[in-house]
């Protein structure tokens, strides 16, 4: 398997995660999940022994994104040759990018672009 291919099953283990958190909660928007995401990157970097100086802002509507997020990292970091928690981190970007690209068409647009994409991931 490539690198390329790795952070490709990263980004889509994350994305499903966040289809999973969007119907579970219909009232979570684009900018909770972005909310989410920038906690999460400090959990998972507290996970692996560092970030101890940041803070981890904590809500129900966010919990499981942050924890979701941490689970894809345990996953991967030492399971998967090549991933580096500046790898995990460049990967929550992107999705954060692409969840602002998004929101700019409604509060819930990433979900509604990204559902049939993760849902579809099993048919390859």
């Amino acid at each position: 398997m490539t690198t390329e291919d790795t952070y490709l099953l990263l980004l889509m283990d994350i994305e499903a995660d966040l289809v999973t958190e969007y119907e579970r909660n219909p009232n979570l928007t684009d900018t909770q999940c972005i909310f989410g995401l920038e906690n999460a990157k400090v959990a998972v970097k507290q996970r692996f022994g560092f970030g101890k100086s940041e803070t981890i802002k904590r809500n129900p509507e966010i919990d499981n994104i942050i924890n979701g997020c941490v689970q894809v990292a345990n996953k991967y970091f030492g399971k998967i040759d090549g991933i580096t928690l500046k790898d995990f981190i460049t990967q929550i970007d992107k999705i954060m990018r692409s969840v602002r690209r998004h929101s700019e068409h409604g509060h819930r647009a990433y979900y509604q672009f990204v559902k049939d994409y993760v849902k579809n991931k099993n048919l390859y």
